[in-house]
Formats: structure tokens, C-alpha cells, sequence
């Protein structure tokens, strides 16, 4: 295995000569540069280093103008800078400009040796997890276009719906549904309810749209559930109940540095909060929990009031309203309930009618496991 590759730059010779000697012993391959100017040439010549540690104060090009210039061109680079006592503020100001860290003047082997071998650690996590985020989106990528082929039926009654719902969404919405049956539809139908409320409270396009992604992928954190517990089909044991409330965080960790899913992934985090503070996993109450969670939890209850479980047969949407109703100021958001309350029931039966003559237009019925809404 090719060793690490490091740019030494001071303009002290026998500081240079030591550092590189100190660095070789440990087993790195060490370069020099005289000065920031050198530097600058030597990066430029196409020559690739793993780190460089630079000298703070030195002519011509000091070490925070060599930094800025380094990270420009090379953002992968960990830079760690050297300076003495007196400079660390300025040494402290480097950091805030993207060095990884500093080194006092005088320093021992071992502390040279463990600061660049941080470092490095450093730079090989940044770079495997933006490798793993690349493999990702192609792996996304290739099941959307597996989707395109054999759903595209289902893709177009979906644009009926909401026509800014993209490939992407539908790949992780239905690759829940493989591991977890008793969703299929469920994610459809609450968003479809999720969207009527939105636009009967006069919200904007952008924000429907938005609260529309939040919806859709709410259980999407289902997916690092283990399947002896998704797939029990008995009562939960306490510790497999607070394993499976931890879907709400796990969710929220996969999207929310997915850019255009950032603010989807804040509904996903507080779908199972309630309004009075009582829900989880945080306890936010009222106007601390996003908009669009609120929007969902009504949603999400009218689905599974008039949706058969294993306990009991689907009710009436007159049975959802009056229950939604009862917990208006517990549960909901009572000014999100008077806006339900307001709406037509047909709404409500429409929309259903619909969503679920697409689902099982492609599957039959499966068999229930009483997990959906948990």
C-alpha cells in the first residue's frame, strides 16, 4: 500500500529537515517547500498530496494566505498549520477558515505523528461518505429507471395527484412497501389527504410541495427497522416498541442531507408528535412541530380510522371526523381540524377510491401485520 503523501512548507530549512524526518520515520512520503509561493507551484504541478502542514508566519505568502488558495483548489486536503504560542489566535482564525487544526511550537514526535494521522483519518471518512452518497443516488437512480418500465401506468395516475412528485420519491416509497406490506397505499393515501388539506388552507405550490415529499416518505425510517419486529404478528414487547419509535430519527437521518429533501426530512422527524406534547420522539407541542406534520397526523388518523386492521374493521368517515374532533387541542392542531371538519367527506372517498384502484390494480390485498401506524 502506497504511503500517505505530505507537504511540509516552512521557510526554516532545518525545521522543514526535522518535521520530514519525523514524518518518513512513521512511514509517510514527505515533500518540502521553502515557502507559500513554492507551495503554490508545487500543488500546481499536478503532484497529489494526502495533507499539507504549513508554518504559519512566513514572506511573500504567509500560511492563511497559502490556506485560502490550497482550499480553493483543493478542498479535499486537510491543512494542519503550525505556528508558536503568541499566534494562536491567528492560528485559531485559521481554522474558522477551513484548516483542520494546529500545532504548537516546540512539539514532540508523538504529537506530530497522532495530529497527522487524525487528519488523514479525517479526510478517508469525508471522502468513503461522499462515496457512499455517490453509490446511493446510482443505486436510486437505477431503481428509478427499473420503475419507469414496469409502473409507468402507476406513475402517471400518481401525477394526478401531485405532478412535482418525482422518480426518486416513488423508488424509496415503494421500496418500503416491499419490506413492509401493510403500508402499500398507505403512504398514496396520506399524502393524497395530506395535499387536500394543504390547498384548503391556501398554502403555496412550493410548501404543498414540500409537505407533499414530508407525507409521502413519513415511514421511510422503516427501513432500518429489523423485519422480526416490522413483521411481528403479535403484540410488541416495551423494548421493541421504543426500537420501533426510533423509525422517526432513523427517517430523518436518511433525508435530511439530501438537499431537496432537507425540509421533508423535519416532517419525517415529527410525524409522531402530538399537539399537546405528548407524542415522540422530542415532545414538541403546538407551533413547534413543523406545519406539515401537523397537516399529516390528521391524515394519517382519518387513514387508519377507515383502513381494516387486524382488530377491527375499517369505520365510517363520519366515526374519523367524530373522533378527530374529540381530540382536536390533544392530538391536532384544533385550527388544522376546523379546516378538516370543513372540507366535503366526498373529498375524503374520492380520493381513496382512487389511490387504492391504483395499488391493487398492480398487487392483490396483503395479508395485515398491524404495524402501519405504529
Amino acid at each position: 500500500m502506497l504511503s500517505e503523501r505530505i507537504l511540509v512548507v516552512d521557510d526554516e530549512e532545518p525545521i522543514r529537515e526535522i518535521v520530514s524526518s519525523m514524518l518518513c520515520n512513521a512511514g509517510f512520503h514527505c515533500e518540502q517547500a521553502c515557502s507559500g509561493v513554492d507551495a503554490l507551484a508545487i500543488l500546481d504541478s499536478g503532484q497529489k498530496f494526502e495533507l499539507m502542514l504549513s508554518d504559519l508566519m512566513m514572506p511573500e505568502l504567509d500560511g492563511i494566505g497559502l490556506l485560502e488558495r490550497a482550499k480553493e483548489k483543493f478542498p479535499d486536503m486537510p491543512v494542519v498549520m503550525v505556528t508558536a504560542v503568541h499566534d494562536i489566535s491567528v492560528a485559531l482564525a485559521a481554522i474558522r477558515n477551513g484548516a483542520y487544526d494546529y500545532l504548537l511550537k516546540p512539539f514532540e514526535r508523538e504529537q506530530l505523528v497522532a495530529m497527522v494521522r487524525r487528519a488523514l483519518e479525517n479526510r478517508r471518512l469525508k471522502l468513503e461518505n461522499r462515496a457512499y452518497q455517490t453509490n446511493l443516488e446510482s443505486l436510486v437512480s437505477a431503481r428509478t429507471e427499473q420503475l419507469r418500465q414496469a409502473m409507468g401506468d402507476l406513475r402517471q395516475a400518481m401525477s394526478d395527484l401531485e405532478r412535482s412528485y418525482d422518480i426518486t420519491l416513488e423508488a424509496l416509497g415503494d421500496a418500503l412497501d416491499l419490506k413492509d406490506a401493510e403500508t402499500e397505499g398507505h403512504s398514496k393515501r396520506v399524502t393524497a389527504f395530506t395535499i387536500a388539506m394543504a390547498r384548503s388552507m391556501g398554502l403555496t405550490d412550493d410548501k404543498i410541495r414540500v409537505i407533499a415529499r414530508g407525507a409521502f416518505l413519513h415511514d421511510i425510517g422503516k427501513m432500518a427497522i429489523p423485519d422480526a419486529i416490522l413483521r411481528k404478528p403479535g403484540a410488541l414487547t416495551e423494548e421493541e416498541k421504543e426500537l420501533m419509535k426510533e423509525h422517526c430519527y432513523r427517517g430523518y437521518q436518511m433525508l435530511r442531507k439530501i438537499p431537496f429533501l432537507e425540509e421533508a426530512a423535519e416532517i419525517v422527524y415529527a410525524h409522531q408528535e402530538r399537539y399537546d406534547g405528548t407524542g415522540y420522539p422530542r415532545g414538541l407541542t403546538g407551533e413547534e412541530i413543523p406545519l406539515g406534520a401537523r397537516i399529516f397526523s390528521i391524515a394519517d388518523a382519518l387513514d387508519a380510522i377507515t383502513s381494516d386492521r387486524p382488530y377491527r374493521a375499517a369505520q365510517s368517515i363520519d366515526a374519523a371526523r367524530d373522533e378527530i374532533s374529540q381530540w382536536s387541542g390533544r392530538q391536532f392542531d384544533p385550527m388544522i381540524v376546523e379546516v378538516f371538519l370543513g372540507m366535503p367527506q366526498t373529498t375524503w372517498r374520492d380520493l381513496r377510491r382512487e389511490i387504492d384502484s391504483q395499488v391493487y390494480r398492480f398487487s392483490t390485498p396483503p395479508k395485515s401485520t398491524g404495524r402501519a401506524n405504529a
